[in-house]
């Protein structure tokens, strides 16, 4: 054969050692997460290791680690296994790791414990974001999505199953105890006294511990429902009470349709008090069954949260609620774009979900344009109709005209691809942390990375930030 071809072998020696440099191009998503995170804010990150006494095996480096788990999250990887597997197998993370191996369990660690302190570089992030003019505040859209708990939903069991079942083990439990006595009797007339007592078969303790989880379950599910009953008499003026209003009574509503609300409300909360109907998860207790649009299916989920500028889809805020539908988020999504913004923008958009009277007349959000399709319509579509309260009649009025309908028109095109580009994109559908707290800084490190990942496209350089 005359056909030359270049060496390739296996056992090839390096005459210098190789460097991490040549591992990557130069424009390359690895080489921008490493430059980045040099502009974040990593001094809680690092005080924490100052109140250590230095004693041990050296630790690896924070800044390394958060640059392998920002980079992660930036391509999907979201379990610790599967980031300590791309350690050797993932050039890139490979040259973020500088070439180091930090197993699964120092990578779950590090995450759990600065879970809070990486959840607080969004800010940094969306700072950068700023400074790039990704960030224009002309129209910030709001909208949620249902992402997948980390916990299955057959794990979900309602109030009558768990009462069904705490009957079964309290019957397991009697039995177990009355055969652990009859087995101490026989041992005790063949052998002597010589057990102390105290020990429980291990079926016994599995029972009690099972009828104990059972019951806290039940507990937890009976204050949720006394809790909620409580808001909706708070909420509905003079309930039960005929006659003169209290003193302390909140304001009435002035529209028809809302009192009728309100006392719907109020009914559902009693029948909920007497029997709790939503479910409880033994894996994850804080996680809700809730609907998901997407795939027309009840999941074990949280509901999501996410403000997005219309300028260049940066998030900037982010929430994750416990709440199935979006109706009462408005105003907390407000007070976060507050918190991350120092203000709010002139006009924000949201769908029918958000729609609810008494937050959109908050006075705390006078000043912004609310564009959002009020998800009242049993009184009609006539806007003349002495049913539709004025606050409806108000906001059909502004979306009729050419303005509003053109600024509306844009929200999905701002935050529905954002949604997309985590989901389909990144392919992050779970969380992988439990806990709504957790959850919560989980979805903010999701968000900060969408938002890394926004500057690295725009062609964001440290020089030029």
């Amino acid at each position: 054969m005359n056909k030359r071809f270049r060496t390739c072998s296996l056992d090839q020696p390096f005459l210098l050692p190789p460097s991490l440099q040549d591992w990557l191009p130069p424009h390359h998503l690895a080489r921008f997460i490493a430059e980045v995170v040099q502009e974040l804010d990593l001094s809680a990150i690092y005080a924490d290791y100052a109140r250590q006494d230095g004693r041990g095996l050296a630790a690896y480096h924070p800044l390394m680690l958060t640059r392998v788990l920002l980079y992660a999250y930036c391509i999907g990887l979201t379990s610790s296994r599967r980031i300590e597997k791309a350690t050797y197998e993932d050039v890139a993370i490979r040259f973020l790791s500088a070439d180091q191996h930090p197993d699964h369990d120092t990578i779950a660690a590090f995450r759990q414990q600065h879970l809070e302190r990486l959840a607080a570089l969004f800010l940094d992030a969306l700072r950068l974001c700023q400074r790039a003019g990704l960030v224009k505040l002309g129209n910030v859209a709001l909208d949620g999505t249902k992402m997948h708990a980390n916990a299955s939903r057959h794990r979900s069991h309602p109030y009558l199953r768990l009462s069904e079942q705490e009957k079964e083990w309290q019957a397991s439990v009697e039995r177990l105890l009355e055969q652990a006595q009859q087995t101490d009797r026989a041992e005790d007339e063949r052998f002597g006294k010589g057990r102390s007592g105290d020990e429980l078969p291990p079926e016994l303790a599995h029972a009690e511990s099972r009828l104990q989880k059972i019951r806290e379950a039940k507990r937890v599910l009976e204050q949720e429902a006394a809790e909620q009953l409580a808001q909706a008499q708070r909420d509905h003026p003079n309930a039960g009470h005929p006659g003169r209003p209290r003193k302390d009574a909140p304001v009435a509503p002035a529209s028809e349709t809302e009192r009728q609300k309100r006392k719907s409300r109020l009914r559902r909360a009693k029948r909920n008090a007497q029997q709790p109907s939503r479910q409880y998860n033994f894996t994850d207790p804080d996680s809700r069954v809730m609907h998901d649009n997407g795939t027309k299916t009840f999941i074990q989920a949280y509901n999501a949260q996410a403000a997005v500028d219309g300028h260049a889809q940066v998030i900037v805020a982010a929430d994750v609620t416990q709440e199935v539908v979006d109706r009462s988020q408005l105003v907390p999504m407000c007070e976060h774009l507050r918190a991350t913004l120092g203000e709010l923008p002139p006009v924000i958009t949201a769908d029918t979900g958000y729609w609810d009277a008494a937050s959109i007349e908050n006075p705390e959000l006078e000043g912004t344009e609310l564009l959002i399709p009020p998800a009242d319509t049993r009184a009609g579509t006539n806007p003349d109709s002495p049913n539709v309260s004025p606050t409806v009649k108000r906001m059909r009025e502004k979306l009729s005209t050419p303005e509003a309908r053109e600024r509306y028109a844009q929200r999905q095109a701002i935050v529905e691809p954002v949604f997309s580009q985590i989901k389909s994109v990144r392919g992050i559908h779970r969380f992988a942390l439990r806990g709504l707290q957790k959850v919560k800084a989980e979805w903010q490190l999701i968000c900060l990375t969408h938002n890394l990942l926004k500057l690295f496209r725009y062609g964001w350089a440290a020089q030029a930030a």
